[in-house]
C-alpha cells in the first residue's frame, strides 16, 4: 500500500468551492437567505486554517495545561452553540448545558484515552484533541436536539417523564442512524482520514469503532444528564411529576 498522501495544491483547494457556489446560487434563486451560508462558509474557512497553525503548535510542545485549556474552551463554546436552539435562552441553562456536554463528552473521552488507547502520557493532543472533537460536537448536537424537543414538549402541555423519554428519543435518532449506516453508506471521516494517509483498513476499522462506541455512549450520556438535570430546574409544577 501506498503511504504517502497527496496534497492538494492551493488551486485545486480552491475548486472544492465550486460545489458551494451551485448551492449559494440556488438559495439566491429561490429568495432564501443567502448571508447565513456565505457566513457559515467563511466562518469555516477562517476556523480550519487557524486551528491548523494552532493545532501544530500544541503537538509539538505536548504541553497539559494547553491541551486542558484547549478542552476548555471547546466545552463553553459547545455549551454556548447549544443553546442556540432554544426559545428560553437563560444563564441557568447554559450551565446545564455545559454540565451535561461536560459530563458525557468528557468521561466517555477519558474512558477511552486511559481505559481503551492506553494514552501515554494521558495527554497525547494528537490523539486526544481530535477524539476530544469527536466526543463533545456530537454531544452538542444531540443535547441541542434534546433540549429544544424537550422545551418543544413541555410547551404542548406534556408531563415531564413523556417529554423526557420523547425528546431522549428523538436526540439519538441522528446517532444511532449512523451507526446503522457505518460501513454501508458511509466511511466516517476518521476512517476516510486514516486510509487516505495509508494505514491499513483493518487498523482504521478497529480506531472507527472505538470512536463509533464512544460517539453513541457520551452522546446518550450527555442527552440523558441534560434531561435529568431540567427536573428540578422546571419552574411550572403542571410540568413535573
Amino acid at each position: 500500500m501506498n503511504n504517502s498522501i497527496l496534497t492538494i495544491p492551493i488551486i485545486n483547494l480552491s475548486l472544492a468551492f465550486i460545489p458551494v457556489l451551485v448551492v449559494i446560487f440556488v438559495i439566491y434563486k429561490w429568495s432564501l437567505k443567502g448571508s447565513t451560508a456565505i457566513y457559515a462558509v467563511f466562518r469555516m474557512l477562517i476556523q480550519l486554517v487557524a486551528i491548523g497553525y494552532v493545532l501544530s503548535y500544541i503537538f509539538a510542545i505536548e504541553n497539559p495545561i494547553i491541551v486542558i485549556l484547549v478542552l476548555t474552551v471547546m466545552l463553553i463554546a459547545s455549551g454556548f452553540i447549544s443553546l442556540r436552539a432554544l426559545t428560553d435562552k437563560n444563564l441557568a441553562t447554559f450551565f446545564i448545558l455545559l454540565a451535561s456536554i461536560t459530563v458525557g463528552g468528557i468521561t466517555s473521552l477519558l474512558f477511552i484515552t486511559g481505559i481503551v488507547l492506553e494514552l501515554k502520557p494521558w495527554f497525547l493532543p494528537q490523539y486526544l484533541i481530535p477524539l476530544a472533537g469527536m466526543s463533545i460536537a456530537n454531544c452538542m448536537n444531540t443535547v441541542s436536539l434534546a433540549a429544544e424537543r424537550f422545551e418543544s414538549e413541555l410547551r404542548n402541555n406534556s408531563s415531564y417523564d413523556d417529554a423526557r423519554r420523547t425528546a431522549l428519543h428523538a436526540a439519538l435518532i441522528p446517532t444511532i442512524n449512523s451507526l446503522l449506516a457505518v460501513g454501508i453508506v458511509s466511511l466516517p471521516g476518521m476512517m476516510t482520514g486514516q486510509i487516505l494517509s495509508g494505514v491499513d483498513p483493518l487498523i482504521a476499522v478497529r480506531y472507527q469503532i472505538v470512536v463509533m462506541c464512544m460517539i453513541f455512549g457520551s452522546s446518550g450520556i450527555a442527552s440523558a444528564c441534560y434531561l435529568m438535570l431540567q427536573k428540578p430546574a422546571l419552574s411550572n409544577p403542571g410540568n413535573t411529576h
